[in-house]
């Protein structure tokens, strides 16, 4: 009986990791969009405020 309660507890250890992987790298392609999105704001902003010293 010990033997099965630590043999479930090995598998929701593991599912728990996959689940957190999936979580992670779900978060560090929103935070790379986001990264994307303000530096083309920033860069946006850049361009039009500098845009007469080009001519």
């Amino acid at each position: 009986m010990l033997f099965l309660f630590w043999l479930v507890c090995i598998g929701l250890g593991i599912y728990a990791f996959v689940l957190f992987v999936k979580l992670a790298r779900r978060g560090i392609t929103a935070l790379d969009l986001y990264n994307y999105a303000k530096n083309r704001e920033i860069r946006e902003r850049y361009e039009s405020v500098h845009k007469d010293d080009q001519l």
